[in-house]
């Protein structure tokens, strides 16, 4: 092997750069083999976030990268991914077939969180994933009509103890509405709710799933602090709108995960914009650069913005979400490209970065 030749290969590999990392492959140890025989080069690349839709574009680019060397004959390339687990805090037990849980939160009700939940699940799963959503939210719930599932739908049971998830649109879901009828109001302390989450968690059997969404009810009470003390977390998304009230609960979310040692990820703004259905207009009905100014204060970033849209909506309340109606459509690309950058950025973390968690009263 040339050393000379190899120099060259390398800095050919270099002069593509992750998208969502910012950093070439061999900067984040995505090249899993290189060899240079001859003219000949095979290069293997694994990506550690789903990237099906990804795969074949890089694949070409490299390739006519190396092969626009003088003495490169062929290059042979191959991408793949492989999802690996990561826990905010190693002293908690791990949920047995789940690698990783993202925690999608908000600070107030109305900004769109179990919507986007929902669409970023799907998001990870139509990038090639195994994933499960978990509807969080006890006293509200809502992820089993924004996919779908019939009213009156059980899950079966395991032993009597265990539930197995109810599929729907590819997802694996679980959700207090399973249990109850929307005529039947959970009236709970918190208490309860908090053992009746955990149970939801620990007692359903996930089918070796890489992600598991949680949606999170809103606020920062006595469930997320449950799933904080109890779930091996690993990485919570904050969900919020420009319009000031919304930001301010959002800095609350963001605290509250900070405070129990969870990274975020990100901020996520929903209804950035509206844009008139008949003209064209676009409008920051509810502010601008407010999430900007959040990430900036909290040294996270804004994963995406999303548009108030009536089709988003609609497409919810019929039980099929935009990714889910056309995983290719405008929307839908909107929601996966957020979905590529969190999965790219929690393959980031490591437990080593992240210190025990620590409850304090200040």
């Amino acid at each position: 092997m040339s050393g000379a030749l190899l120099t060259k290969v390398e800095e050919a590999i270099k002069g593509y750069k992750d998208p969502y990392l910012q950093l070439d492959l061999l900067a984040i140890g995505a090249v899993s083999k290189l060899e240079v025989v001859g003219d000949q080069v095979t290069l293997e690349v694994c990506l550690k976030y789903p990237s099906e839709y990804l795969q074949d574009g890089i694949e070409q680019m490299l390739k006519v990268a190396i092969e626009n060397i003088d003495e490169v004959e062929t290059a042979n390339v191959t991408v793949g991914w492989l999802v690996e687990s990561h826990k905010a805090h190693d002293n908690l037990a791990s949920i047995a077939h789940v690698k990783n849980i993202i925690a999608v939160a908000s600070g107030k009700g109305g900004v769109g969180k179990s919507t986007t939940a929902v669409n970023l699940a799907l998001a990870l799963l139509k990038d090639g994933a195994r994933v499960g959503i978990l509807d969080a939210d006890i006293y509200g719930p809502s992820i089993g009509m924004m996919l779908g599932v019939a009213e009156g739908t059980r899950p079966e049971t395991v032993n009597d103890k265990f539930f197995k998830p109810v599929i729907a649109q590819g997802l694996q879901s679980m959700s207090m509405a399973y249990m109850i009828t929307d005529k039947t109001p959970v009236v709970w302390r918190g208490p309860m709710v908090s053992g009746a989450l955990q149970q939801l968690i620990t007692q359903t059997v996930w089918d070796d799933l890489d992600y598991l969404v949680i949606d999170m009810p809103p606020g920062t009470g006595d469930i997320q602090l449950t799933l904080s003390q109890k779930i091996p977390v690993s990485a919570s998304v904050v969900v919020t709108t420009p319009q000031d009230i919304a930001l301010l609960d959002a800095k609350k979310g963001i605290e509250m995960f900070n405070k129990v040692n969870i990274p975020v990820l990100g901020v996520i703004e929903n209804m950035s914009i509206h844009i008139c259905g008949n003209c064209g207009h676009v409008e920051h009905i509810f502010g601008e650069g407010g999430a900007k100014r959040i990430a900036q204060e909290f040294g996270t970033e804004i994963l995406g913005a999303l548009p108030l849209s009536k089709y988003i909506r609609e497409q919810s309340d019929s039980g099929l979400p935009v990714v889910a109606a056309d995983d290719e459509g405008e929307l839908a690309m909107m929601y996966r490209n957020i979905g590529r950058s969190l999965a790219a950025k929690l393959s980031c973390l490591s437990a080593d970065q992240v210190p025990e968690i620590q409850i304090t009263d200040d």
